[in-house]
């Protein structure tokens, strides 16, 4: 690869894929889960030891792990200076935004000026369906690439001003960012679905949980790894992987049970969906989203405000 241009791309698979384009250019490797657990505005040893502290915890990730996968590509970037224009390659959803909105964040401490377009999930002209760039044939990406999204500064401004807010700890002042428009087709989404993940004020489960009990009382569920490739398929905007959707299994398990070879909602899976129990203190944790603690807000899903405790 050649050194004019920089590719930040989200996680191994992307990269696989963008790679077997040929394209010019010098590639980075974003690997993070940075909508999941604390996060701090400056991607620094501050950061890192946070998130470090928290994916041992969460997902028994180990430091060395972590420097060999993350940091050390975040050392490659901040290096970097022989680069004249930036392309970021990330997907529709939560996830991928967020490790964007911090990519951007780290592309402008760095100073340095220079064009900036993103490749993201979109139904193209001439595409018969939406699809993941993932999921996207050789020829398919490379559509993608040659209709990729040039990104104005007022765009970088707002994804910065996101990132600020979201490593802040007061997430209510993200949702008036829902309706400012920007070049980025689904940051709205995301963040509105990042809003429905702090637990109702009614029953105590969010959003992407309700949604996964939903699926336990509307379809023939047969085993956990079955439930785990619903969940994962009828995630909406998440984009959870399935590490992080198991650790989800695993705390709802208290809502469901595994009954003659077919998961059950449990008496308890009927409360909290029927909105006759607030199971708000038994799911009481210290998690975080960004600089915001989970179990500090409830969301109010019929005015889809925010209230702090």
């Amino acid at each position: 690869m050649g050194n004019k241009t920089l590719h930040i791309v989200n996680g191994d698979s992307l990269a696989e894929q963008m790679e077997q384009l040929n394209l010019p250019g010098e590639l980075i490797i974003w690997r993070e889960l940075l909508c999941e657990g604390p996060t701090l505005k400056e991607i620094n040893q501050d950061f890192f030891k946070v998130r470090k502290k928290f994916l041992r915890k969460a997902y028994d990730i180990s430091s060395e792990n972590y420097e060999e996968r993350f940091i050390s590509e975040i050392k490659r970037l901040k290096a970097m200076d022989d680069y004249d224009s930036v392309i970021l390659w990330f997907e529709f959803d939560l996830f991928c935004h967020i490790n964007m909105l911090a990519a951007i964040n780290l592309l402008f401490a760095k100073k340095k000026e220079v064009p900036i377009s993103l490749v993201c999930s979109k139904k193209l002209p001439g595409e018969k369906e939406f699809k993941p760039l993932s999921n996207l044939s050789l020829d398919e990406l490379k559509n993608h690439y040659d209709n990729r999204i040039e990104l104005n500064n007022d765009d970088l401004e707002v994804a910065m001003l996101i990132w600020e807010l979201y490593c802040s700890g007061d997430p209510m002042k993200l949702k008036p960012q829902i309706k400012t428009n920007t070049n980025f087709e689904y940051l709205s989404s995301c963040i509105r679905a990042h809003i429905e993940r702090f637990p109702n004020s009614v029953t105590g489960i969010n959003s992407l949980e309700r949604n996964v009990l939903k699926l336990i009382e509307n379809h023939e569920i047969a085993s956990e790894n079955h439930l785990l490739g619903y969940a994962l398929q009828y995630q909406g905007y998440y984009g959870y992987s399935d590490t992080q959707m198991k650790r989800l299994l695993k705390k709802l398990s208290i809502f469901y049970e595994n009954k003659d070879d077919r998961i059950l909602l449990s008496e308890k899976g009927k409360q909290v969906l029927n909105g006759e129990k607030n199971f708000y203190r038994d799911l009481k944790n210290d998690e975080y989203f960004g600089g915001a603690r989970m179990y500090d807000f409830l969301y109010e899903s019929e005015s889809h405000k925010l209230l702090k405790l």
